[in-house]
């Protein structure tokens, strides 16, 4: 099967993720990005580096998308995530301004 393609710049952020370049999957946040994490918020550069370190792509992360829709201005991802911490089906919904990630929240699938 055939990966999704992804939409700017939740493509790049992906590949960052999955390289393990967690300094690149961060710069995709601007200063007040936010991260919901199946319902606890992680705001700002700081938090964001530190959950990331800890739950995300410093638990050797790997997303591997299985669908992409559209629900407004919302872009979601469908994924299959594995980690150190946590693996199992994901829904990534992204909110993004140009080429930057407003929001990402991760929710049950």
């Amino acid at each position: 099967m055939t990966a999704p393609a992804l939409p700017s710049p939740i493509d790049a952020f992906v590949a960052a993720v999955n390289r393990g370049d967690a300094e690149t999957a961060r710069a995709f946040f601007g200063r007040d990005g936010v991260v919901d994490d199946w319902g606890t918020r992680y705001v700002g550069a700081a938090a964001i580096t530190q959950w990331s370190a800890r739950e995300f792509v410093g638990a050797k992360g790997r997303l591997t998308p299985t669908r992409v829709g559209r629900d407004g201005e919302r872009i979601v991802v469908d994924t299959g995530w594995t980690s150190s911490f946590y693996s199992g089906d994901s829904r990534f919904v992204f909110t993004v301004d140009g080429q930057r990630i407003r929001e990402m929240r991760i929710v049950g699938h």
